[in-house]
C-alpha cells in the first residue's frame, strides 16, 4: 500500500522559492560590495590614468596648463562648475589646503567644467591660489573616466607622486579627506 508522501517542513515549494530568492540576493550584494571596494581602491595606472597626464588645459586668463608637469609630486584635482553650489563653497577649503601644503609638495587644481566667460567672472570675484584649468564639456567625459560614472560635481581625485590615482571623492570635501589624504600620499 503506497501511501502519499508528506514533504518535510521547510520544503515547500514557496520555501524552496524564498531560500533561491535569499541566496541570488546575497550573491549579489557581496558582488556590489566587492566591485564597490576594488572600484575605490588604488590599481596601476589605467588608461583614464594616462590619458590624464597626456592633456593639457587652457587657462581661464592665458596659458596652458600641462598635466605632465605636475607628475613627481602628490596632486588633487578638484573638477567644479560655477553653477554647482557645493563646488564653489569647497573652494575656500580647496585653497586653504594648497597654501598650507605647498611646501609639503602638494599640488592642487581646479579644472571647470563650464563655458571660459563664466569662470573668469567668478574668479575675479573669489580668486583661488591654486591654478585652474578649462575642461568645459569634456570635463564630464573624463569625470567619468576617472570613476564618477554618474558625471556629478563636484568630484575630486588624488595622484601620488608616481602618478597613479590613490583617491577619489564624488560630492563636496570634507577637512577629514583631506587629512585623511595627506597622511596616506
Amino acid at each position: 500500500m503506497n501511501m502519499p508522501s508528506r514533504a518535510a517542513p521547510g520544503d515547500s515549494p514557496q520555501s524552496r522559492r524564498r531560500a533561491l530568492y535569499a541566496g541570488v540576493a546575497a550573491v549579489a550584494a557581496l558582488g556590489g560590495a566587492g566591485l564597490a571596494w576594488w572600484k575605490f581602491q588604488p590599481h596601476a595606472l589605467t588608461v583614464a590614468d594616462t590619458v590624464l597626464w597626456d592633456m593639457s588645459f587652457a587657462m581661464p586668463d592665458g596659458g596652458k596648463l600641462v598635466m605632465q608637469s605636475l607628475r613627481g609630486k602628490p596632486l588633487l584635482v578638484n573638477f567644479w562648475a560655477t553653477w554647482c553650489p557645493p563646488c564653489v563653497d569647497e573652494m575656500p577649503l580647496l585653497d586653504k589646503f594648497y597654501r598650507e601644503n605647498v611646501s609639503n609638495s602638494w599640488q592642487v587644481i581646479g579644472l571647470a567644467v563650464d563655458q571660459p566667460d563664466p569662470v573668469r567672472r567668478f574668479l575675479h570675484r573669489t580668486p583661488v591660489g591654486y591654478p585652474v584649468g578649462m575642461a568645459g564639456l569634456d570635463g564630464t567625459t573624463l569625470v567619468r573616466t576617472l570613476g564618477d560614472t554618474a558625471g556629478g560635481l563636484p568630484f575630486s581625485v588624488v595622484f601620488n607622486r608616481a602618478g597613479v590615482l590613490v583617491h577619489r571623492k564624488i560630492g563636496k570635501l570634507a577637512p577629514q579627506d583631506l587629512s585623511r589624504w595627506t597622511r596616506q600620499s
